[in-house]
């Protein structure tokens, strides 16, 4: 072993330590990498910076700001929504969820995916009155299980794909993973259907900020525009149409009139309903009806061209200068530049229009405005601001658009009429420029760190390559593969990505291990397709800890979760997909 492929398994070590500590961040940890590489001399100091100039950056970039604008589309809960019905059998749930979630995961992150679907789940539980632990770990299986599909169905395969170009010349394409991606997918389904009955039942979270605040129904009003849903439905015909979650508790006619929300009081265009129910179900109701939050337009005029408008939720303080006065009286939107879109009030029904109530301290309060203001406008207002919620009434949607835009752009690279980093890159910019995403949304849901530590780790992947070290692990391999049939080196390969990925994380090892496998495929004298597909397998099915992926992390808290549950349902699941896995792989993938 020479001086450099010692240097290089030294760091690769001490790399792998610091990520198993947990104690410096994984971007970190990989800048560290990188730096110690180049004070050792097997990095370049041309070389250091390439990683971020590579395409995977490009298109995982691309593929966050892509999936954020399908999320914030609502279409896939409006659809879900549908589907559901008004089903409660915990099992019928537990299907629609996982399968849905492990489809949707296919064409957007599967980080993405899960966070949409999991507001749904615990929607579907209350109504079968079910624990939420029990759907919400098969989701987030499932979405990891969803992401092996497409090429951009999560980062490794993007790594993998650019290693098969490099060997080969042909990168793998859109739909290659497809065919053993769809079949463990669909194997996956059938394990977690069942086999949810491993986890502990009973398991709560935490209690919400809402929750433990108390915060109640909000009332808010909606304004009824020509050729809405909405129109010519009775009141009980609507409330039937948002599936009775949320209540009407006014009526307030277009010549001034108010009306009693009784079940058969019909509702006209340009009617404003003064509406209550939590601030999902609010949410769902204004989209599913095409209605239109007061103040709505006034805000969009004030900030036309600026994209740059939120909401924020507050309490009113003891002093505040809103305590007392009518949100009317006190023109918000012209003195303070904010609409008052809705309010909570502990034991009280708000039946008047919201510009005509009288606010009090201890009035939850959502405002609406620029959000670079709106702390400001907080402190002049005396209203305290809640821990942040994802609440998005109001937040203006562009529907079908981004759905489209990801449509062309998936179209295009399958009949390779552009490389993926160019149609995706375009995708995204396309979905800004159409305000299906505000830029400055677009910037924040991009993941900064995940993308530091691909481009830091990239060269210092390739310095294993560029000293040997690859392969003398390939050898490693090779000596113990050399007593094994074919299936059993393919399995090899993918079991030593799955047994690294929960220590490194998922792109991580796959620019670690996927220059090993195709130099041990080489060896071997097999070709590199079979063994570069086990990695991409291996390193996006990490099932055994909450910490190797961040769908794992996500459902932690939610689900009330031990670090000890994840294995009790991602060993058997862990072991189904290397059964299943290696023959599917050579099916599709022949080694000669």
């Amino acid at each position: 072993m020479t001086t450099p492929q010692m240097l290089a398994f030294a760091v690769l070590a001490g790399m792998m330590l610091l990520f198993v500590w947990g104690r410096i961040r994984f971007d970190l940890v990989a800048i560290l990498a990188l730096l110690t590489c180049l004070a050792v001399g097997i990095v370049t100091p041309k070389e250091a910076f390439t990683g971020f100039s590579d395409d995977i950056v490009v298109i995982v970039a691309s593929a966050l700001v892509i999936s954020a604008a399908v999320e914030r589309s609502g279409v896939i809960e409006m659809v879900l929504s549908k589907l559901a019905g008004g089903t409660t059998r915990f099992g019928t749930q537990l299907s629609l969820l996982v399968g849905s979630v492990t489809i949707l995961s296919a064409l957007v992150k599967n980080i993405g995916a899960l966070a949409m679907m999991m507001p749904a789940a615990f929607q579907m539980a209350k109504k079968s009155n079910s624990s939420p632990s029990c759907m919400l770990m098969p989701m987030a299986f499932g979405s990891l299980l969803g992401g092996l599909i497409t090429l951009v169905g999560t980062s490794p395969n993007i790594i993998v794909s650019r290693v098969r170009e490099e060997m080969t010349g042909q990168p793998f394409g859109m739909f290659d993973y497809t065919p053993v991606g769809l079949g463990l997918a669909a194997a996956g389904f059938l394990f977690l259907r069942f086999g949810y009955r491993l986890l502990p039942a009973g398991r709560r979270a935490a209690p919400t900020m809402g929750e433990a605040l108390d915060i109640e129904d909000y009332a808010t009003e909606a304004e009824v525009p020509a050729r809405s849903p909405a129109e010519g439905l009775t009141v009980a015909q609507f409330r039937d149409m948002v599936e009775g979650e949320i209540a009407v508790t006014g009526i307030h006619r277009y010549d001034g009139r108010s009306a009693m929300p009784l079940p058969d009081a019909l509702i006209g265009a340009g009617d404003v309903l003064t509406l209550k129910g939590d601030p999902d179900a609010l949410e769902r109701a204004i989209s599913a009806a095409g209605l239109e939050l007061e103040g709505q337009h006034r805000q969009a005029a004030a900030t036309a061209g600026t994209a740059n408008v939120g909401v924020i939720e507050a309490v009113v303080g003891g002093d505040s200068v809103l305590a007392g006065q009518a949100a009317g009286r006190m023109a918000l939107h012209d003195r303070h530049g904010v609409n008052l879109i809705a309010v909570s009030r502990r034991g009280e029904r708000i039946v008047s229009r919201l510009r005509d109530i009288v606010l009090r301290p201890g009035d939850v309060i959502v405002l609406q405005g620029p959000l670079d203001t709106l702390p400001g406008r907080l402190r002049e207002l005396g209203c305290l601001p809640l821990a942040e919620r994802p609440l998005r009434l109001g937040a203006a949607r562009r529907g079908l658009i981004p759905i489209g835009i990801l449509t062309v752009a998936m179209a295009l690279t399958a009949f390779g009429v552009l490389p993926v980093a160019i149609a995706f890159f375009g995708a995204a910019a396309l979905i800004m420029l159409a305000g299906a995403l505000p830029a400055r949304e677009a910037y924040e849901r991009i993941e900064w760190p995940i993308l530091i530590m691909i481009g830091a780790l990239i060269p210092v992947s390739d310095s294993l390559r560029t000293t040997g070290a690859t392969d003398l692990i390939a050898q490693w391999l090779s000596s113990i593969a050399a007593t094994l049939p074919p299936w059993g080196a393919v399995g090899l390969i993918l079991v030593t990505a799955m047994a690294v990925t929960p220590f490194l994380n998922n792109a991580a090892t796959v620019l670690v291990m996927a220059p090993i496998a195709a130099t041990f495929a080489t060896g071997l004298g097999y070709r590199p397709e079979a063994f570069l597909m086990a990695v991409a397998v291996g390193a996006g099915c990490d099932f055994l800890t909450p910490i190797g992926h961040q769908c794992n992390t996500l459902v932690m808290g939610p689900g009330g979760y031990r670090f000890s549950d994840y294995a009790r349902l991602g060993a058997p699941l862990s072991l189904m997909v290397v059964v299943v896995g290696v023959p599917l792989i050579l099916a599709v993938w022949p080694l000669r």
